[in-house]
């Protein structure tokens, strides 16, 4: 009798590197690519401002990387933000490039980078921020043009505006139910009820925790699509005060369903058609009907009952709802960008990129680059390596080196055939609607964009560079994965434990929360609980919906910092062994905490119904409690303290 074959396992950074996202191609995406940077640049060659055209290209195609699903507000930070900061990136790099030695250059363009790698530990916004402005910086004094830094910079914003006019101004494919202008909203609060429909549909099977992964993730999108920037402080249209309703009544469905998976216990098969039901009248923009009413025979399916009620009473009337977040105070970004997290990533960045930097000068004063003074390319490839929010640093090298060696290979036989300037406009234009499809890999998107940038720079004046580029990409990848492995000062990991601390402290003030709950009055509990179906009341407010409100936002606060948790640890483990061996152990710890969060909500929702705990509840509380404190002994990377638990009598 034969054996089965043995299944290979990877090592995880080269299961990372061939790793690849999934999901239909967003052709709206695709047409804007299409429309942006190419357009750009004919317009720019039609009226003799062929540099200023190649600027405002360069920001179009990195706007287009920006350029991600989510609604239109959430867009305008998304794209705006980082390109104010490269904006401000090619002033400092042409002002630098222009009047400063090449010694003070690289010290100057070291310090940015510093900034950019401590800034960018704030958040995804923040990250690209700090991409812009050292790549902006890079290709300001790496490639001479003859216009002034300052109109440098207007040409890069109105690139980035470009895009960005065009993500506000077209309407989605298939997103014309209702206002067009918020059908990303609107699909990503259907997709909210969606999650909780599947997560009931996997209680008590081995796919309810994936379950609650994915509800968490459609919570999280969804709250950004809702919080984007805004003019007025509240929502100024009926429509988008309809979809803060629907987002808010949708919170107190997923907490009940997340203590239905805690439970483990099988629920009957109509108990998710009420959320998908609601699911649907979100993306129809229509009333939600007769809801099917679930069992009450527990206190969790009693609280999705009372939610159900809640959500259809919000869709009544669409009076807007609290969207349950709370901005970033000034300590808390000084804390992101100064703590461990913040450190660790700043001097990673600011090594490798002024070591790039340093190298590309002296390679330029030897003329290696030939004739041409070009020499962004080796400092700008660093950026695009070393940002560890994007992902492993040995994943991406390998990407980056075999998209560009893709990349090149196929602009030089484009080059030879293709008629010019025109021909390489249009592989400009086919290349920015690309780009949208290639970011499911990062090879592939750095092929696209090697192609669009070196068209670029030829339409500018500049030689057909195929070679010199991959050999100073191969450069790059040799600086980066030799800098980011050197010792550096402090314990390494921090971006990890930073998380880590981080998700612990939103555990631990949303436990205190809920376990606080048990000193109210029993009367002051059972006020806050909507009125029985068939009662014909509707719900009455009272200052526990306060406290409730409250509680939600800390549990919104606690799944999202655990989620970023996951994200980090993910990638440091997917590093090569001598950085991967710094984060050893952590995803253990977060997993704890989230049966530590999970287990929370369970306990709520029980009191809600009864105002006391069970002993299993406390218990199981006090187990992962203790299971947190081994996993974490003698490491400091969390510490969550158990106040007292009143049981059941």
């Amino acid at each position: 009798m034969s054996r089965p074959a043995a299944r290979m396992h990877l090592p995880p950074w080269l299961a990372h590197t061939l790793r690849t996202q999934r999901g239909p191609i967003p052709w709206n995406a695709v047409a804007r690519g299409a429309l942006s940077a190419g357009p750009l640049l004919l317009a720019a060659v039609l009226v003799e401002q062929t540099s200023v055209g190649v600027v405002a290209a360069i920001a179009a195609m990195l706007a287009g990387i920006n350029d991600r699903p989510g609604s239109r507000r959430v867009s305008v930070k998304r794209i705006g933000v980082p390109a104010l900061a490269g904006a401000v990136g090619m002033t400092v790099g042409t002002y630098a490039g222009e009047y400063v030695g090449a010694v003070t250059l690289t010290v100057l363009l070291t310090l940015v980078g510093l900034v950019a790698g401590g800034i960018s530990a704030v958040g995804p916004v923040a990250s690209g921020a700090g991409t812009q402005l050292l790549v902006a910086s890079a290709i300001g004094a790496g490639m001479p043009l003859p216009e002034e830094g300052w109109l440098r910079a207007v040409a890069y914003l109105g690139g980035a505006c470009w895009l960005l006019g065009l993500r506000l101004a077209l309407p989605t494919p298939g997103g014309l139910a209702g206002d067009f202008r918020f059908d990303g909203e609107r699909e990503a609060v259907a997709e909210v009820y969606d999650a909780v429909a599947d997560l009931l549909d996997a209680v008590g099977g081995e796919n309810a925790t994936s379950r609650r992964v994915a509800l968490t993730a459609a919570l999280d999108h969804a709250q950004d699509a809702l919080t984007g920037p805004r003019l007025r402080r509240y929502a100024s249209s009926a429509a988008e005060r309809r979809l803060h309703a629907q987002y808010a009544a949708a919170l107190p469905l997923a907490e009940a369903a997340t203590a239905l998976a805690w439970a483990e216990e099988a629920v009957p098969g109509r108990t998710s058609a009420g959320p998908r039901r609601l699911a649907a009248a979100v993306r129809e923009n229509t009333h939600t009907g007769p809801l099917p009413a679930p069992s009450r025979s527990g206190p969790a399916l009693r609280a999705l009952d009372d939610a159900l009620l809640r959500a259809a009473e919000a869709f009544d009337r669409g009076r807007g709802g609290d969207l349950h977040t709370r901005r970033l105070s000034a300590r808390d970004l000084v804390r992101s960008v100064f703590g461990a997290g913040g450190r660790e990533y700043g001097l990673r960045v600011a090594l490798c990129f002024g070591a790039s930097v340093a190298v590309a000068q002296a390679l330029h004063h030897s003329h290696w680059y030939g004739e041409h003074q070009h020499w962004y390319w080796l400092p700008a490839t660093a950026v695009f390596l070393v940002k560890p929010d994007l992902g492993p640093l040995a994943s991406r090298v390998l990407c980056r080196a075999a998209g560009t060696v893709l990349g090149a290979l196929v602009f030089a036989g484009f080059a030879l055939v293709l008629p010019r300037p025109e021909g390489l406009i249009a592989l400009v234009a086919v290349s920015g609607a690309l780009i949208p499809v290639a970011t499911r890999h990062f090879a592939a998107q750095t092929a696209v964009v090697t192609v669009l940038v070196l068209a670029l720079v030829m339409v500018g004046g500049e030689p057909q560079a195929s070679v010199s580029r991959i050999t100073e990409t191969l450069l790059a990848c040799a600086i980066v994965l030799i800098v980011g492995h050197l010792p550096m000062p402090g314990q390494r990991g921090g971006g990890v434990r930073s998380r880590l601390a981080a998700a612990g402290g939103a555990a631990q003030a949303y436990l205190a929360h809920v376990l606080r709950e048990t000193e109210r009055p029993p009367a002051l509990r059972d006020s806050a609980r909507p009125v029985p179906r068939g009662a014909g009341s509707a719900v009455r407010a009272t200052p526990t919906e306060d406290t409730r409100a409250l509680r939600w936002t800390l549990r919104r606060e606690a799944y999202r910092a655990l989620a970023e948790a996951r994200t980090a640890i993910a990638h440091a483990a997917a590093e090569l062994p001598a950085l991967a061996r710094h984060s050893e152990g952590a995803d253990e710890i977060v997993a704890v905490l989230e049966r530590i969060v999970d287990t929370t909500t369970a306990c709520a929702v029980h009191l809600d119904d009864s105002g006391r705990l069970t002993p299993e509840q406390a218990d199981r509380l006090t187990e992962l409690l203790d299971e947190l404190g081994r996993l974490d002994e003698g490491r400091g990377r969390v510490e969550l303290r158990l106040p007292g638990i009143p049981l059941a009598g």
